[in-house]
């Protein structure tokens, strides 16, 4: 296999600002795992109002990040650029993606890839056909549709979508920065995302009705958009917003973090989220509801704990000795360490464009 650098451009919603969106920490990781392999890495983002607002990276730790204001700016200042490039990546998301992507596609003379951070939602989207980012005959042209969920859907991509190939690509964790800390434990339970409707039920069933029983546990959820509406009990302290970098230590602050899934990714199946790897890299004990193809990424039981129901959360935070939290963590940290780096998905994403290269 030719082991030559890899030029590639990727066009994302946003690794400057993870205001509200779980797509920095994504391409941050990467584009650190693509450069320490040492490929090339632009990395092209819309200059949009609510992320200026709340950057909280300027640019990316290795690649080259850059703003643009406008389609024509982009076409105008980054033509030679994604003409050059091995590999071209549009991310899910994107401002005017349908446009950035047929301009990609006439554009382009390397692979081009289409990269779903939210493939369940996507999908839908294109169904009814009010997708701003992707359209049907865009899935036929993209070489590569990369996927963070897996399972049965990369062979619905191929088979009903036309997609020539699908393949997974889930997310991944900086190993370098989320890792266990010698830091005092502040809350019995935390959960971090940002609020959505379809969460809201599990976090009334396993964190706050869990919180209102127990008045002597220390709660927290940190994450923005959250209603006025929800009863927060007196033990569950709230975090507006965390920054990427305050995340480490806000996981080895936790005796157990929860892991709540969106209704789509449920239904999906095989889509785990970012947190997931991010708590159990910290070594932090994960209690987590159930979706199928969860088991394919942690051994339930022994490195990953399932809770249905308040009853069930109390037993986990009372009931586990302290050794057999410890030893979820840490089991869970290896496995994350052996599959789920930021440097093994860059590895993975190499391999996919080779192949296509090498055709």
């Amino acid at each position: 296999m030719n082991t030559q650098s890899l030029n590639i451009v990727i066009l994302g919603l946003s690794i400057t600002s993870s205001w509200g969106n779980g797509h920095a920490t994504t391409y941050r990781a990467l584009v650190r795992g693509l450069e320490q392999r040492g490929h090339q890495v632009l990395f092209l983002e819309r200059d949009m109002p609510w992320y200026a607002a709340a950057r909280d990276q300027t640019h990316a730790r290795r690649g080259r990040t850059f703003l643009y204001r406008s389609l024509d700016q982009l076409r105008k200042r980054f033509y030679d650029s994604v003409r050059a490039a091995d590999l071209v990546v549009v991310g899910s998301y994107v401002p005017d993606g349908i446009e950035v992507g047929r301009w990609v596609m006439e554009t382009a003379r390397g692979v081009t890839a289409f990269y779903d951070i939210d493939t369940p939602v996507t999908l839908a989207s294109v169904e009814r056909g009010d997708s701003f980012y992707l359209s049907a005959d865009l899935i036929r042209q993209y070489q590569l549709y990369l996927s963070f969920t897996g399972g049965p859907i990369l062979e619905r991509l191929e088979r009903h979508y036309g997609a020539p190939l699908a393949r997974a690509l889930y997310c991944a964790v900086d190993a370098d920065l989320y890792r266990p800390l010698s830091l005092s434990k502040r809350w019995d339970l935390g959960y971090m995302g940002t609020y959505s409707a379809d969460r809201e039920q599990g976090l009334q069933e396993l964190l706050l009705e869990p919180a209102s029983r127990c008045s002597a546990a220390c709660m927290v959820v940190a994450g923005p958009q959250y209603p006025s509406s929800i009863q927060w009990p007196a033990n569950v302290e709230r975090i507006e917003h965390l920054a990427p970098c305050a995340h480490p230590a806000f996981y080895n602050q936790q005796t157990f973090t929860l892991n709540l899934t969106r209704a789509n990714m449920v239904d999906a199946g095989y889509s785990p989220s970012i947190r997931l790897f991010e708590a159990a890299a910290c070594g932090c004990p994960i209690i987590s509801d159930w979706w199928e193809g969860l088991d394919a990424f942690f051994k339930v039981g022994d490195e990953i704990l399932i809770a249905d129901s308040p009853e069930k959360t109390l037993e986990y935070l009372f009931e586990l000795s302290a050794q057999e939290r410890e030893h979820i963590g840490q089991r869970a940290r290896e496995r994350v360490l052996s599959e789920h780096t930021a440097l093994r998905r860059a590895e993975e994403l190499e391999g996919y464009a080779r192949q296509l290269l090498d055709l």
